[in-house]
């Protein structure tokens, strides 16, 4: 009972922090996300809110939680699965060899990696790297939800099965189905693409992969025209 009335309490003090003088409990089922203000204000609150998180048993055997990294007025947010082993061990989201290789896309976009936002579906790593279970899933999920509606990305490039299917609320979703495509996620793009570990074991996809990332620079492009006016 008193882990539930904690919560409560920080939750409360996150979105009085950030402005409200109450939950904005309908915001997800009417599709629309908050104005924020201060960004950096409300990540640090947020992550000091979950900063003990207990909620299911990843957090059992986790060194670290990862909360996730980057520019919290970025345009673009990259969304993985898990932490891996090295996510673990640094407290920091892709920082292993498929990190690496998210590092090297990022900047074949023409962007370095603190202007875009890193994070996961799930903040701590799954034994053994093993695929985020249902109720894993579930007890973390509204901490990212929270993270996009701080950062407000103009786009949202999803790597992996695991986290398109989490984001789009459909499990059956094959990602060789529907990488490259453009969905909504309450109002912002949404492209997924494969996940830097699945590249790693099939290079030869890796040209879908950029095929994917230049319609997200498309987007993002086309978003700067029409805030110019032009």
């Amino acid at each position: 009972m008193a882990n539930i009335v904690q919560e409560i309490k920080n939750a409360l003090e996150f979105y009085q922090a950030l402005g409200y003088e109450r939950m904005p409990m309908r915001l997800r089922a009417e599709g629309r996300r908050p104005v924020i203000g201060n960004k950096e204000s409300a990540m640090t609150l947020l992550r000091e809110e979950i900063a003990e998180c207990g909620r299911c048993k990843l957090s059992q055997k986790r060194t670290h939680i990862v909360f996730g990294e980057g520019n919290p007025d970025a345009r673009l947010m990259f969304i993985g699965e898990a932490p891996g082993r090295e996510e673990d061990v640094q407290a920091r989201p892709f920082v292993g060899d498929a990190g690496m290789l998210l590092t090297r896309l990022i900047e074949k976009m023409g962007l370095k990696r603190e202007e875009v936002y890193i994070a996961n579906i799930v903040k701590c790593r799954p034994p053994m790297n093993r695929d985020p279970e249902k109720d894993e899933i579930q007890q973390c999920r509204e901490f990212l939800e929270r993270q996009i509606d701080i950062i407000r990305p103009d786009i949202i490039m999803s790597l992996g099965r695991i986290a398109a299917s989490t984001l789009m609320g459909n499990e059956k979703l094959k990602i060789t189905a529907i990488r490259g495509k453009i969905f909504d996620y309450r109002g912002i793009p949404l492209v997924p693409t494969f996940h830097p570990a699945y590249l790693m074991r099939n290079p030869k996809d890796k040209w879908l992969t950029w095929n994917d990332a230049q319609k997200v620079l498309e987007r993002l492009e086309r978003g700067t025209l029409d805030q110019g006016g032009g």
